[in-house]
């Protein structure tokens, strides 16, 4: 279910019930001549939409201008760079609204930028600006103090369960280290090339390839649906594990 096409009563059911309400990190970034700007955000939202068709969640709106960050080309490619503190203030208003609505089981979910689960400016953006939002929630509806008081004595026995507050967002890549190694993570080359293709095929042209030279897609001539096909079969069993 799509929260673009919900109404209060399916928000109240995913509230009542700790639905996982899953939100997409996007990028608009250049990817070569061969893979569409939107392949970070398509890959994530590709991904969420079968486990969709698996498990109940709730997916938002995506979030697509990001810190996406020059790395790869420069500011003439297409590539769109938000920095990093208004980025991270833009998403404490968004996690302050939902936790102020009464969600309390969310996921960012991301593909940009996470090798090897290492933390990058875009990830750690929405890291700080969930936990900000969370413990200016709890101050605005509890009080200052609230974590010493008595009504938190079972505080640590919760880590990492439904009744931890700094757990009601949680932020994870589309693929987790495991999955990485066992099948593979690169940038427009021959894997994301192929979970790209195996999502979205009209994402991706490699009779393009040739039209710019960069080292990073030398491999992207590898791709193909099958490769592709098992990096999604792999992170959509990590996801529907992580995502409860």
């Amino acid at each position: 279910m799509e929260m673009n096409m919900s109404f209060p009563k399916e928000l109240n059911h995913v509230k009542e019930n700790r639905i996982p309400f899953v939100i997409c990190g996007g990028t608009v970034e250049y990817h070569g001549p061969h893979c569409s700007y939107g392949c970070d955000t398509l890959v994530a939202e590709g991904l969420i939409k079968k486990l969709a068709e698996k498990k109940e969640i709730m997916i938002a709106p995506t979030i697509y201008y990001s810190p996406s960050s020059y790395a790869v080309a420069d500011e003439t490619s297409g590539t769109v760079h938000i920095d990093e503190d208004v980025f991270e203030a833009y998403l404490f208003q968004i996690f302050t609204n939902m936790l102020d609505a009464g969600l309390r089981n969310i996921y960012v979910v991301i593909h940009h930028q996470f090798e090897q689960e290492n933390l990058k400016p875009m990830t750690l953006s929405y890291m700080k600006a969930s936990q900000r939002a969370i413990m200016r929630y709890l101050e605005k509806t509890q009080g200052r103090g609230w974590w010493g008081s008595e009504n938190y004595a079972n505080y640590y026995d919760d880590l990492g369960g439904g009744d931890d507050p700094f757990s009601w967002i949680k932020v994870i890549p589309t693929m987790s280290t495991e999955v990485q190694n066992a099948t593979g993570y690169d940038h427009a080359g021959k894997y994301e090339c192929s979970i790209l293709m195996s999502l979205y095929p009209d994402a991706v042209k490699l009779e393009r390839l040739g039209d710019i030279k960069h080292w990073f897609t030398e491999s992207a001539k590898e791709a193909s649906t099958e490769i592709g096909d098992e990096m999604v079969r792999q992170s959509l069993a990590y996801l529907e594990q992580k995502i409860q």
